[in-house]
């Protein structure tokens, strides 16, 4: 009678451990994220942004500032030269921000100054300025020279 409870507990203990094993447990926080690994791609925001009769491809960023600027598209601006590096919009309502200071910025930026303030960048430089990232143009190849020295006409719309 000694050696059955412990018997018991054994088989049990041995039960469980094969029943359960530690890939099979997941825990309950509410936090957790799935993650598949059937190499599903995730598809990236895109849009178009057209200058004249030159195209470029841009991709907005993963975060509330680029969702609220997709809202607004299409959208054709009046865009301000600043500094002969970047071009300017301000619109009449605030966005989301999430603002940080880069370092560098570069040519294809498109960047919010303060709240209101939508920033096409076309030459690379240092900053000390903070901005939030609403997206990036993904070849800019070209941008300076079509923006030109004075003010342009941008459109800027989803891709199909």
């Amino acid at each position: 009678m000694k050696f059955i409870l412990p018997i018991i507990i054994l088989t049990f203990s041995l039960f469980v451990s094969t029943a359960c094993n530690s890939e099979d447990v997941v825990p309950s926080n509410q936090d957790t994220q799935v993650i598949h690994n059937d190499n599903t791609e995730i598809m990236k925001d895109t849009i178009t942004i057209t200058v004249g009769n030159k195209v470029f491809t841009a991709t907005l960023e993963a975060n509330a500032t680029a969702s609220a600027f997709k809202a607004m598209l299409p959208l054709t601006i009046d865009m301000r030269d600043l500094n002969s590096n970047e071009k300017f919009f301000d619109f009449s309502s605030n966005l989301p921000v999430n603002a940080s200071n880069p370092g560098t910025i570069n040519s294809g930026d498109i960047m919010l100054w303060g709240s209101n303030t939508l920033v096409l960048f076309y030459k690379t430089f240092s900053t000390t300025y903070s901005y939030t990232r609403v997206g990036k143009i993904e070849n800019p190849s070209g941008l300076a020279a079509v923006l030109g020295s004075g003010n342009a006409k941008v459109l800027f719309e989803l891709q199909n």
